[in-house]
């Protein structure tokens, strides 16, 4: 027979040569994400082993990688006629290889720098998100410049994918026609089911394709799940994806039954209090000296002082609580949290097709009692989709940078911070100011933004509020701080703030410095304060625990409405201490503390119990121990949450017709 120039069948060879190549790299990403955030993994507790963990990462690059590369291996196995065409293949196919593991690469280790802001592996809704946002460029310019080393590692892992390409030419030899095809063709074919069983995740037929959520079995903390993922498998298993599924726990008798996030109308007299909603950007619970010397432990022995000597102040005149808490770790998760009482559950609850339904809130609710209301938002008109949501849940004026630069009572434009905002100091001015123009009752929000990424002060503070520790973030929040007593100290001279009550808290918590705050209950710490000038909600520290979803109940039934509505918190003023409770969710997985305990459930089964009062750094995992009562009540409880949840999302039942 005559020899021709075909590759012989070990040519895949190069195909498998290259995907090991692709396996290091995202190995080098992941100890890149890890090395970055190191100090918000445990890595430790019980069901913890690397061997486990690298197990997981295995399965889940290799899901992440195969998707990626599916065109590329056609294109490597398949066998064509025709030298030309295996000529061209073969370019084509080496640099779609290049050009598609970079950008992965490129997508892993920007995650890692996104990470400390949400606690978990981007996923599609970034893209909404921040599609509103206008300073993009210079955000990404921002963190190119802030992390250039990571930059410098992905123009280097390029180099490396481009350079070390095995092609197949490098392995090709003279062989007959018929080897080259049947060589190729037995690839082929023996490649499919392994790369569907890769895909999903297994090749039982019991095995369903492997979710963002089944990260958690190879590690005993939710937060270490993000080194078990990457992003870009992160990104494909969210697109175009439904964030919300009735996992059918329950009939509806017995969902009832258990938990029903609507609330009975009030029954005593109609109050015409206004509302003033202070939503504070990073204002985590960790940076408040009053609240980290209670009950709930004491940081640095009890001298610890923090960063916020006004809201130090504010406190002692204020209902706080000790244990309180975000229900998300973005902006987009607080606002309807805390103006809705929606917690977030699996995606941010405005960037699913759910935020087209009917929504309720507290100015809706407040509006049908005579209440004028107004949101306000230093940033440019709609950005982070915050007037949308405003409009949507009720609220009857906006207040954003457009209507800021045309008073001029301010500094118009040159206020701006340059990236996000109006500085907080003016803009907070402009806010208690411009209150004095609503007629009464009326409820008002705010939401801040100086003390947020990249950590800047104005340039005319900056000798007063210095770096003077590794964590940036501290003085901005001194100057948020500074910026909230200078409002406060407006208001009180505004004839309105003796019948007002205000409501200071965070959207989400950021960077921390003690481990009481980097646990998975810890990264949810927030305050909540509410202060009653007039004294008839009596200062003091309540044992309940709160959450940013109580807020809504809480101020409505302290009002009197007289209509019944759908709010997924509690009454924080008029329920009982033993019913308290808080919810949260984390790569996966749903947290529920009550009583004593913290449990975590992963929509299925039990994956943590600790007594979070006793053991606040979640060190010994009960899990073993989930038979007893207490934890099975609560795990009840958690799953009617979720049901109801669930069900009236995709039901659009969020207020009552």
């Amino acid at each position: 027979m005559k020899k021709i120039h075909f590759s012989t069948p070990f040519a895949p060879l190069s195909f498998a040569a290259n995907m090991l190549m692709v396996y290091i790299m995202y190995g080098i990403c992941r100890l890149a994400y890890y090395l970055e955030n190191a100090d918000a993994f445990t890595l430790s507790g019980e069901g913890t082993s690397a061997w486990e963990m690298l197990k997981g990462a295995m399965i889940f690059d290799t899901s992440a990688i195969l998707y990626t590369n599916a065109l590329y291996a056609v294109l490597m196995l398949v066998p064509v006629s025709g030298a030309f065409f295996r000529k061209y293949m073969e370019k084509v196919a080496r640099w779609l290889f290049v050009i598609v593991n970079s950008l992965c690469c490129y997508m892993n280790l920007a995650d890692s720098a996104y990470f400390r802001f949400t606690g978990r592996r981007t996923t599609c809704s970034v893209f909404q998100e921040f599609s509103n946002e206008d300073n993009l460029s210079g955000i990404f310019l921002t963190e190119f410049l802030n992390h250039w080393y990571l930059v410098l590692l992905g123009l280097m892992l390029t180099l490396v994918i481009a350079r070390c390409y095995v092609s197949t030419t490098s392995l090709q030899r003279k062989g007959p026609k018929w080897a080259y095809f049947l060589g190729r063709a037995i690839c082929f074919i023996l490649f499919i089911p392994l790369c569907i069983g890769g895909m999903r995740g297994g090749l039982s037929h019991a095995v369903r394709p492997i979710t963002i959520s089944n990260a958690n079995q190879y590690v005993a903390s939710p937060a270490d799940a993000a080194l078990i993922l990457n992003t870009p498998f992160s990104m494909l298993r969210t697109m175009s994806k439904k964030a919300f599924v009735d996992p059918g726990y329950y009939s509806k008798q017995e969902l009832d039954a258990i938990y029903s996030p609507v609330k009975s109308a009030g029954v005593g007299q109609t109050k015409t209090k206004n509302v003033v909603i202070l939503i504070v950007e990073s204002f985590g619970r960790e940076y408040i000296g009053a609240l980290n010397n209670g009950q709930s432990g004491a940081l640095d022995g009890g001298r610890y002082k923090g960063f916020t000597p006004f809201v130090d102040t504010l406190i002692d005149k204020s209902l706080t609580f000790e244990y309180s808490f975000a229900n998300g770790r973005k902006s987009i998760d607080g606002m309807p949290s805390i103006l809705s009482s929606i917690p977030m559950f699996v995606e941010p609850f405005f960037l699913t097709p759910s935020s087209m339904n009917d929504v309720g809130g507290i100015a809706r609710e407040l509006g049908q009692m005579g209440y004028y209301s107004a949101f306000f938002h230093g940033a440019e008109n709609g950005s982070m989709g915050f007037e949308a949501f405003a409009k949507a849940t009720g609220f009857k004026a906006y207040f954003g940078r457009d209507e800021y630069e045309k008073d001029s009572r301010f500094g118009g434009s040159a206020d701006f911070d340059g990236m996000w905002a109006i500085w907080d100091e003016p803009f907070l001015q402009y806010f208690a100011l411009t209150m004095s123009d609503f007629k009464e009752p009326f409820c008002t929000a705010v939401f801040t933004a100086s003390s947020h990424h990249p950590f800047k002060v104005p340039e005319k503070y900056k000798s007063r509020f210095k770096d003077e520790d590794q964590n940036p973030i501290h003085k901005c929040i001194r100057y948020t701080d500074m910026a909230l007593g200078e409002f406060f100290r407006t208001a009180e001279k505004q004839p309105w703030f003796k019948n007002t009550i205000f409501v200071v808290t965070s959207d989400h918590t950021n960077i921390s410095d003690h481990a009481e705050y980097q646990t998975d209950l810890g990264v949810y710490a927030a305050p909540i304060i509410i202060y009653d000038p007039s004294g008839e909600i009596a200062p003091g520290r309540s044992q309940h625990i709160a959450q940013q979803i109580d807020i809504m109940p809480t101020l409505i039934n302290h009002l009197s409405g007289k209509k019944d509505y759908v709010a997924f918190g509690k009454d924080l003023l008029n329920g009982r201490q033993e019913d308290s409770w808080a919810v949260n969710y984390n790569n996966g997985i749903y947290q529920y503390v009550k009583g004593d305990y913290l449990i975590q459930f992963d929509g299925q089964a039990l994956r943590g119990v600790y007594a979070f009062r006793k053991d606040p750094l979640l060190k010994n995992n009960l899990v073993c121990e989930s038979r007893n009562e207490e934890i099975l009540a609560m795990k009840r409880e958690l799953q009617a949450i979720i049901q109801s949840y669930m069900q009236r999302m995709i039901n659009n039942e969020l207020i009552i017709r």
